[in-house]
């Protein structure tokens, strides 16, 4: 999630911002898309436009926890999905929502799986204050993180803010001019956007990239 430009122009980051002030009260509780109907427009789809740098270290971090599951996959080729682990200890605030985006995902795609772990993990959640909102990254060293934006979590519904961002991590990039429908249309619809679940052709997107990004080592399943 990132800052709109209005408010940190030359930021850095990736997915939701936190762009005004005066929000609607987070609710961590999942809320389908029937019930947010929101659109983005163009105001908030420029607000948010990220730059080419962004978009690279989305393509990068993605890049990195592939690398991590086609490892696992040559060690175990009859696996019929990969599982990827987090680490959620430095989000502590955060366990809950956390939890919750893992269980949308699971429950949305068939080719990965998101599981807690420790010691690391297979990529992090971290939490603080940092005016780029939040955003995932890579860490330079093959793994990489997903920052949790203290007051972004407050102004936005924090589900769909950890959903967002871990869509990153399962290569989905940016669409800001989508509808609330949209997992991936983060901050662009507004704070009043409640959906935390990604729609139909995002949940084929991931899948669509986990079989093909693994095709090479895939022998069983």
């Amino acid at each position: 999630m990132r800052t709109p430009k209005t408010a940190l122009s030359a930021a850095l980051g990736l997915g939701l911002a936190a762009a005004l002030a005066a929000a609607a009260p987070v609710s961590a509780a999942p809320v389908t898309a029937h019930s947010a109907p929101h659109h983005s427009t163009p105001a908030s789809i420029a607000a948010y436009t990220g730059s080419a740098a962004e978009k690279a270290n989305t393509k990068a971090f993605f890049n990195a926890v592939m690398a991590v599951a086609k490892a696992k996959h040559l060690a175990n080729p009859s696996l019929k999905s990969v599982t990827v682990t987090y680490d959620a200890s430095a989000a502590p605030s955060f366990a809950d929502q956390i939890s919750q985006s893992a269980s949308i995902w699971n429950g949305a795609v068939q080719n990965v799986k998101l599981q807690a772990g420790s010691g690391g993990g297979d990529f992090q959640y971290k939490e603080g204050d940092d005016p780029r909102g939040s955003y995932a990254s890579t860490d330079g060293h093959g793994k990489g993180f997903v920052f949790i934006d203290h007051a972004q979590a407050q102004q936005y519904n924090s589900v769909r803010v950890v959903a967002h961002e871990t869509g990153h991590v399962l290569g989905l990039p940016d669409h800001y001019e989508g509808p609330c429908s949209e997992l991936m249309s983060g901050g662009g619809p507004g704070p009043s956007c409640q959906n935390t679940q990604p729609d139909a052709n995002e949940r084929a997107k991931v899948d669509q990239l986990w079989a093909n990004g693994l095709a090479g080592v895939r022998f069983g399943g």
